[in-house]
């Protein structure tokens, strides 16, 4: 008699603390953003957040993807945990703007608001395994990224800007694992690992000092739009040969201030480790509660004092909320649909077709 034999993967807590604190800031930044035209102070701590959460965020998401060849279980993921999400939101934002009244438009290819993660994050998956082949792979993604800022013709169409744009963070993010830093990181005593977490107190001061500082000039220059990746150079205004530098230069920083988030990660467990299982959960749910914010005008113009910090306060708050098990229980089907019946019960095809072995249907 065969028994079966179930293996739990053990989790880190360092990563689902990063997972949270990321996705949470993510959060801060989509709820801050109608102050930011009125509000230096907004816009100075909008700029901060935008210079190192994304590519922490697409770093994660590339330290844990699989570079193998493709698996029918790897396939199956992109399409229950990627594709399927993102045709069920893409509709549900369809049907909500035409109740609000706006126009019926099932754009499939123009992805809503911040559903263009799911895009590029599939694109990432199926492109590694390749671009791992070649030697320098990281150097080829940032490569890839420059000159597709060049481009006219890779617009915002299946997200292709921001796809081609930070592929990079998450190329890094695979790069990280090859390394083996994370056990080389957990063995450190604690005296020597808060020398490091000195250093990345130190960059995050002078990066957070700066943006205040010249923040006329961060305006002029629309250093914001930059760090969208969702716009080539022309677009934004700068047709000059030197345009790709502003990316590269904005590329390593990330990159730099992403290593420096890791390591001001908490190593053990807390309150809120357990929330970082949940982050497609905010990612995607988040939206629903900010977009009132963003489309009643509620927020335009000069706000007082103590605006900045509610938004904080609220945007923590519903990070919060949308990880409690109460609420994945609830989404679960819309975040995570696993669609056993869209699959083959077969096994095999005449052709050889890669489909799902029996074990791994379940």
């Amino acid at each position: 008699m065969h028994r079966a034999t179930t293996r739990t993967k053990k989790r880190v807590p360092l990563w689902d603390n990063a997972r949270w604190i990321a996705i949470t800031l993510v959060v801060i930044g989509h709820g801050i953003l109608p102050l930011i035209a009125e509000d230096d102070a907004a816009y100075s701590v909008y700029l901060f957040i935008y210079s190192f959460h994304v590519a922490v965020f697409v770093t994660v998401s590339g330290y844990f993807a699989k570079s193998g060849p493709p698996t029918a279980r790897a396939l199956k993921q992109i399409l229950t945990d990627i594709v399927f999400p993102y045709l069920i939101f893409e509709t549900i934002w369809s049907v909500l703007k035409w109740v609000l009244g706006g126009a019926f438009a099932l754009d499939y290819t123009t992805p809503s608001w911040t559903l263009w993660f799911l895009i590029a994050l599939a694109v990432w998956r199926v492109a590694l395994p390749y671009l791992v082949l070649l030697r320098f792979p990281l150097l080829i993604a940032i490569a890839i990224s420059i000159a597709a800022g060049y481009s006219l013709a890779i617009d915002s169409t299946l997200a292709l800007t921001r796809t081609f744009g930070m592929f990079p963070f998450f190329v890094f993010g695979w790069q990280l694992r090859q390394w083996r830093l994370t056990d080389r990181w957990l063995a450190l005593s604690t005296a020597v690992a808060w020398r490091w977490r000195a250093g990345a107190i130190a960059l995050f001061a002078a990066t957070l000092a700066i943006m205040p500082a010249a923040i006329d000039t961060w305006r002029d220059l629309k250093l914001r739009r930059f760090m969208l990746y969702d716009e080539s150079y022309d677009a934004i205004g700068y047709d000059e040969p030197w345009s790709g530098a502003i990316r590269l230069a904005l590329l390593v920083s990330a990159m730099l201030l992403a290593v420096a988030f890791l390591i001001l990660m908490p190593r053990r467990a807390h309150w809120f480790t357990p929330f970082g299982a949940a982050t497609m959960y905010i990612y995607l749910l988040h939206s629903f509660a900010l977009y009132p914010f963003r489309e009643s005008g509620v927020l335009a113009g000069a706000q007082p004092f103590w605006v900045l910090p509610a938004m904080f306060v609220f945007c923590i708050a519903l990070s919060i909320v949308l990880s409690l098990k109460p609420v994945r229980r609830v989404f679960r089907p819309l975040v995570e649909p696993r669609a056993r019946w869209l699959f083959r019960v077969e096994p095999h095809t005449a052709t050889g077709t890669i489909v799902l072995p029996p074990d791994e249907r379940r």
